[in-house]
């Protein structure tokens, strides 16, 4: 049986279904990821064949590297997503789905660039830069 998971931003506007597994999340400490958010990402991974989108009018996207796209609602500013240019998969933020989620934390990445403001006191693997994963 495929897995199926629903999820959206605060203000309904855009649903994200995903049919087919996710992947752990990854906690990314990037400056960029920092700076949308006012914290850390927490993405989890799908094919891009197994997510399909509704609302996709409300989507504003913004070029934060000339590599990839990150998605958000321009109704309620919620981040959605990041892109990588050519790559079948997406990263999708973790909180948007509806619980039980059924996911997992996977692994802190760019930690070399994380605010000086938290630590990080789990057990997960953490990767200066980009995971090897």
């Amino acid at each position: 049986m495929t897995e199926i998971h629903h999820g959206g931003c605060l203000c309904g506007a855009v649903r994200i279904t995903v049919r087919g597994g996710l992947s752990p999340v990854s906690f990314c400490h990037c400056s960029q990821c920092r700076r949308q958010t006012g914290h850390f990402y927490a993405t989890t991974d799908a094919a891009v064949d197994d997510v399909s989108i509704t609302g996709e009018e409300a989507i504003s996207r913004y070029r934060s590297s000339p590599e990839a796209e990150r998605g958000f609602c321009s109704k309620c500013g919620s981040a959605l997503f990041w892109r990588a240019d050519h790559s079948g998969r997406m990263s999708i933020m973790a909180g948007l789905f509806d619980m039980p989620t059924g996911i997992d934390g996977g692994y802190h990445i760019y930690c070399a660039d994380k605010g000086d403001y938290y630590a990080i006191n789990d057990a997960l693997p953490q990767y200066a830069a980009s995971s090897t994963v």
